[in-house]
């Protein structure tokens, strides 16, 4: 059974995901082009990135058993377009997905 204790942020807020759920920190989005041109904030792409603060028990398989998690709290992961939904704790915009919404593990 894969539970995550740890002492990130979203365990001071007290939000543990269900089942199969992961909750994430989406990066920041770039500031800058590459060639050196400052964006306004209304240019910015949301980042497909973020670092997972939580995990949820795993998902229930149908001998009743749990399965584990492919990532780990603290790992940065790269996740699809409209994946998850974005919620708001202490003032805090993080994300609630589907282990199955991310699409990698970034080193």
């Amino acid at each position: 059974m894969a539970k995550a204790k740890s002492k990130s942020k979203a365990a001071k807020t007290k939000i543990r995901p269900l089942g199969e759920k992961v909750l994430i920190k989406r990066l920041e989005a770039e500031t800058k082009t590459k060639g050196g041109i400052v964006l306004p904030d209304a240019a910015k792409e949301k980042p497909q990135q973020g670092k997972i603060l939580a995990l949820g028990d795993g998902k229930l398989l149908d001998d009743g058993t749990r399965a584990d998690f492919q990532v780990k709290v603290g790992q940065t992961v790269l996740f699809t377009s409209y994946a998850g939904t974005e919620i708001k704790v202490d003032g805090e915009e993080v994300m609630l997905m589907d282990e199955s919404d991310i699409l990698a593990i970034l080193n």
